[in-house]
Order: structure tokens, then sequence, then C-alpha cells
């Protein structure tokens, strides 16, 4: 059994907790959480530890699974909990990822751990589509279309405004842009042409709105780059209209092999779950990080970095006789 420890207790971390209890070579070891752990009630009933007793279970637990947000907790979270156990996280910010890495494989070399950063389904599933599909159609073009749903990372981001109570935000693609691609013409696109981004806020009673707002549309790496819209509701619109958390997307590559022979590679995920799915995935990669360590590996790694075969709870003979 791979031990599992789940490090913050938000949606991304119930969806670890029911990947956890859907594989059988799994199991959770506790939930560890900057709150008071009195007020934290699990979904599976594992137990719950404050974080400052992670250090605790060094010996009891063989991947800590990393789940809190990309904009202010995974940047300093992942290699500090690093130089303590084979972690995983789910870092989106897409252009601080090679710093990210850098730092986080600084920490996990020196500490003698793996830690794979960076996994999910965008970076991820869909990092992954776009390597194999560059490979294959090396004269080609690459389009990637997110949602219409709910990014976590985002809805984050916005709620760390001063000011802000809870939000949701909404990636939209750009529907002719999107057919434009899937019907071979190859379009130039820029960011804002690509999607839209719609952001739901439950604001603070007397905070600035027309500040919030501002904030939200100049975020660098978040909103700065799209047309942004944003709408401020009460709380109890945002439980009723917006509670669940669905996404998904494309990732395109067209390309040629031949003067009159011209090739569409389409990957697509529609997810009712974004964070139950992220979950799954990041499951999957904590049992890659098992292998690894095993082997007396150490330092960062990405989901690139990772052999198919890891990710699999199958053997390499099930594989090749089911699989291949």
């Amino acid at each position: 059994m791979i031990r599992i420890g789940i490090y913050g207790y938000g949606n991304l971390g119930r969806g670890v907790e029911r990947a956890i209890e859907k594989n059988s070579d799994t199991e959770l070891v506790g939930v560890f959480t900057r709150r008071d752990p009195a007020s934290v009630k699990t979904v599976s009933g594992a137990n719950v530890y404050s974080a400052s007793q992670a250090k605790e279970f060094t010996d009891k637990i063989d991947v800590m699974i990393l789940c809190g947000g990309s904009a202010t907790d995974l940047d300093t979270q992942t290699p500090e909990v690093a130089s303590l156990f084979h972690v995983v996280d789910s870092y989106d910010t897409h252009a601080k990822i090679p710093q990210h890495f850098a730092e986080v494989d600084k920490a996990a070399k020196e500490s003698g751990h793996i830690a794979v950063i960076s996994c999910g389904w965008d970076p991820g599933m869909f990092s992954l589509a776009r390597v194999y599909s560059q490979a294959i159609l090396p004269d080609g073009s690459d389009y990637t279309f997110w949602g219409k749903g709910v990014s976590q990372g985002h809805s984050d981001a916005i709620r760390r405004i001063e000011g802000v109570l809870d939000a949701r935000q909404y990636t939209i693609p750009v529907e002719e842009a999107l057919e434009a691609v899937r019907n071979g013409k190859n379009p130039t696109l820029s960011t804002r042409e690509k999607h839209t981004r719609e952001c739901f806020v439950v604001a603070k009673e007397g905070a600035d709105k027309a500040r919030i707002e501002k904030e939200i549309k100049e975020m660098p790496n978040y909103f700065s780059d799209y047309d942004t819209t944003v709408h401020f509701i009460s709380m109890e619109e945002l439980r009723r209209d917006h509670a669940t958390l669905p996404h998904g997307g494309f990732v395109f590559r067209t390309g040629t092999t031949s003067e009159n022979n011209h090739h569409v590679i389409e990957y697509a995920l529609k997810l009712d779950s974004n964070p139950e799915f992220t979950g799954s995935v990041l499951v999957a990669v904590a049992r890659a990080a098992y292998r690894q360590q095993a082997k007396g590996q150490s330092g960062a790694r990405t989901i690139l970095d990772l052999a198919p075969s890891e990710l699999s709870p199958l053997s390499p003979e099930e594989l090749r006789a089911h699989m291949l």
C-alpha cells in the first residue's frame, strides 16, 4: 500500500481523498491543515492534524500530496514540504513553472526526495497531449482551449484579493476560434482571441467593488491578457447558481506530413468536477513518485518525466497484454 498524506483540505483535498478511495493500492494516513483540525470534517472520516504536525509523520507517509493554491501557497509550501517528504503538487501558474521547478528541485535533491510538480490536467494531461502531438506532427501548429468551466486556480486568486468573500471564475473558449482550429484553418490567434473570462464575486460588506474589479482585470498571469467580465453577486446566488465545479477543454495539433495530406489531432476532456479529476491525476502521479523513490532517485519531476507505466497500478505484463 502507498501511504498518502493530504496537505491542505479544500475542494482539491476532498478530490484527492475520493481518488484514494478508488485506488486499491493507496491509503490515506491523514489530512494536514492550517485551520483548527477540530473544525475540519473529512469525507472519509480520515484523521485531521495541524500542518505543524506533519514533521511527526515522516516515517508514516510515503507521498504527501499538496492541495494548496498556486497563487500564494505552493511556491513556498512545495519546497518546504519536499524537505520532509516525497511530494506531488498541482502548481498551475504556467509562466512560473521553470522557477518553481528549480526551487523545488534544489530542496528535493538536498533532502533526497522525489517531488513531482504541476500535475493535473493542464498542466498535466494536456501537457502530455501537446508533447506527443508535436513529436508526431513536427510541421504544424498547437492550440489549447480551456472551458467552459470553473478554474480553481483563478477562482482562488480572486479570493485572495482584499474584500472578497468568495468567487468563481469561468474560462470560456471563443467559439469562432475553436471551430476554425477544428476545421483545420490554422488561424493565428492571440491569447485574447481564444478565451474570455467571467467572474462571479461575493464582496464583503462595504468593500470597494471598483478596486476589486480593477485588481482582477489587471492581475498578471491570470486576467490581464483576457477580456474579463466581473459580476458582483450575493453569497446566496453563488451557492445556488455556482455550486458545482465543471471544467474541461481541448488540445489540438494541426499539421502536414506531405503537400496534400493534412491532419488534426484533438484531445478533449469534459469534467463534471474539476477538483475530483485533478485529484485523480495527483493520486496516479503519487504512485509514480513512490516507484521512483523506491529506485533511490531524487529531485523535481514533471509529468513529462514519468513513464506511462509508472502511473498505472497494472503490472508491465498486464499493460502489454491489455493496453498495448
